[in-house]
C-alpha cells in the first residue's frame, strides 16, 4: 500500500479527534473519573473499537502500529536533555531505601515473569515464543512506552503478535492498577493502616476531571530564544527530532553491519541524547533549553503513543494466546501484591502503605497511576514519596533502558536463562546490599504510631 502525506495526516487527525473526545469524557463522566483513566487510554480504546480492528468506522491506515516505534525514540531521546545530573552519593545518602526497593522490584519483575513462562507456560504451550514472559514487565512495569519498544523489537524478529500482546498487557495493567489500587485503599483504611487518607470527593476537582482552572495553572518559562529568530517550541521539537533521527540512522547502520542483531532506535536515541547534552554543557548552550518544555514534548509523544498503540491492537492475535496470556498477567498481579503487602513494609516501616500503594500503581500501570493513587492516600505529600522516588529514579533509568534494549536481543540469541540469572541475581544482590546498609527495616508500625513519630519530629 502506497501512503501519501495526507494518509498520515488523516491518521494523526483522527487520533487527535479521539484524544479530545477522551479529554471530554474524562471531564464529564463520573465513573471514568473514579478510574483515573487518562484521555490517551480512552482515545486508544475508542480507536480500537471504531477503527479497522473494530467496526471499521474510522479509516486508519495500516501504519498506525508503526507510530509507537517512532514515538518511543522521541520519548527516550528527550530523557537525557530533561534530566538533571545528581551524584550517586547524594542519592544513596537520602533515598537509599527507595532506590534499592524500586531497582530490585524492576529487575525482579523482568526476571520472574520470564522464569514463570519458561518453567510453566512454555512447557504447556510449546509453540510460545521464548520471550513470552517478557510481556509481563514490558506492559506492567514499563507501561505503553516500554510495551511499544519491546513489542516492536519482537515484531522485527518475526513475532508480529508480540506488539499487540505487549500493548494489551500495558492496557490491562493500567486498569488493574487503579481498580485494585482503589480497593486496597478502601480495605486498608478500614483496618487503620493508612496515615493521611483523603476521600475521593475531597480531592481537587482538577485531579478528578483533568481540567485545571485558570487560577491554578502554572507558567513555563519557555522563551529561551527570541521568536524573531525561531519559535522556542520549534527549537525544542527540532532538537528532540534530531536526536530521534540520529538514533534511527544509528540503528539502520548497526543493522547493516550486524544483520543478525537489531539495536532499537530508542536506545540509540538515548545515547545520542546523552552525547548532545554533553556537547551542550561544554559549549554552555544548555541554558537555552528548558527541561519543562522537553518534558511536555515527551509527555505529548507518550499520549499519542498510547492512543495509537491501543488502537492498533489485533484482537485476534490476543485471542489466540488468551489462556497463557491471562495466566501470565495473573501471576504479575500476584507478584505486585507481594511487593505491596510484604516488601514495602520491610523497607518503609510506618509509611509502608503510602509508598506501597504508589509502587503498586507504577509496577502494574505507570508512574502517573501511582501518583493518582498516592494523591488519595497522601493528598498533602507528607510521606515525601514522590520526592524520594524522583531522586531515586535517576540511577534507575539507565538500568531500565538496558533491560528494554537487551531483553529481546538475549531472547533472539537464545540467552533467556542467562537473562533470568542476571535479573533475579541482581535483585537478590540489591536486597542483601540494602540489608547491610540498614535500608531494610523489617518492621511495620501502626498508623497511630506513625503519626506520633511525625508529631515528635516537628
Amino acid at each position: 500500500m502506497n501512503l501519501s502525506a495526507w494518509d498520515l495526516f488523516v491518521d494523526l487527525g483522527f487520533i487527535s479527534l479521539l484524544l479530545v473526545a477522551g479529554t471530554i469524557i474524562r471531564a464529564k463522566v463520573r465513573w471514568v473519573q473514579n478510574l483515573f483513566l487518562p484521555a490517551s487510554i480512552i482515545a486508544g480504546i475508542l480507536g480500537l473499537a471504531l477503527g479497522p480492528n473494530g467496526i471499521g468506522l474510522i479509516p486508519f491506515t495500516d501504519q498506525i502500529g508503526t507510530y509507537p516505534g517512532i514515538l518511543i525514540a522521541v520519548i527516550f531521546g528527550a530523557i537525557p536533555i530533561a534530566t538533571q545530573s545528581v551524584k550517586f552519593k547524594e542519592i544513596a545518602g537520602r533515598v537509599g531505601s527507595m532506590w534499592s526497593y524500586s531497582q530490585m522490584i524492576m529487575l525482579a519483575m523482568w526476571g520472574v515473569g520470564l522464569l514463570f513462562s519458561l518453567l510453566l507456560l512454555n512447557n504447556v504451550w510449546g509453540d510460545l515464543n521464548l520471550g513470552f514472559g517478557l510481556l509481563l514487565a514490558a506492559g506492567f512495569i514499563g507501561g505503553h512506552g516500554t510495551a511499544a519498544a519491546v513489542g516492536d523489537a519482537f515484531a522485527k524478529q518475526g513475532w508480529e503478535e508480540g506488539l499487540s500482546l505487549a500493548m494489551t498487557s500495558a492496557t490491562i495493567g493500567v486498569i488493574c492498577s487503579i481498580v485494585v489500587g482503589l480497593a486496597f485503599i478502601k480495605y486498608y483504611s478500614k483496618k487503620g493502616e493508612t496515615n493521611y487518607l483523603a476521600r475521593f470527593e475531597d480531592l481537587p476537582r482538577e485531579l478528578r476531571t483533568g481540567l485545571i482552572p485558570p487560577e491554578k495553572r502554572t507558567s513555563t518559562k519557555m522563551d529561551t530564544v527570541s521568536s524573531i529568530a525561531v519559535d522556542p517550541l520549534v527549537l525544542h521539537v527540532a532538537l528532540v527530532t534530531i536526536i530521534a533521527l540520529g538514533g534511527y540512522y544509528l540503528s539502520e547502520l548497526g543493522q547493516t553491519l550486524l544483520p543478525s542483531v537489531t539495536i532499537p532506535a530508542f536506545s540509540l536515541a538515548f545515547l545520542v541524547g546523552l552525547a548532545i547534552k554533553g556537547i551542550m554543557k561544554k559549549t554552555n548552550s544548555d541554558q537555552y533549553i528548558n527541561a519543562d518544555v522537553m518534558n511536555r514534548i515527551s509527555g505529548s509523544a507518550t499520549d499519542f503513543l498510547v492512543a495509537f498503540g491501543i488502537a492498533s491492537i489485533s484482537l485476534s492475535a490476543v485471542a489466540s494466546y488468551i489462556v497463557p496470556f491471562a495466566l501470565l498477567l495473573l501471576f504479575g498481579l500476584l507478584f505486585a501484591w507481594f511487593v505491596f503487602r510484604v516488601l514495602s513494609g520491610k523497607f518503609f516501616g510506618p509509611i509502608w502503605f503510602e509508598r506501597g500503594i504508589f509502587t503498586w500503581g507504577w509496577i502494574t500501570g505507570t508512574t502517573a497511576m501511582g501518583i493518582a493513587l498516592l494523591r488519595i492516600a497522601d493528598p498533602e505529600s507528607k510521606s515525601k514519596t514522590l520526592d524520594d522516588y524522583a531522586l531515586a529514579y535517576i540511577p534507575i533509568a539507565p538500568v531500565e533502558i538496558l533491560l528494554i534494549t537487551f531483553a529481546p536481543l538475549m531472547i533472539a540469541t537464545s540467552q533467556h536463562w542467562l537473562f533470568v540469572l542476571i535479573t533475579i541475581g541482581a535483585s537478590i544482590a540489591i536486597y542483601l546490599f540494602a540489608m547491610l546498609r540498614g535500608w531494610v527495616k523489617n518492621e511495620k508500625k501502626s498508623s497511630s504510631q506513625s503519626r506520633s513519630i511525625e508529631a515528635n519530629s516537628k
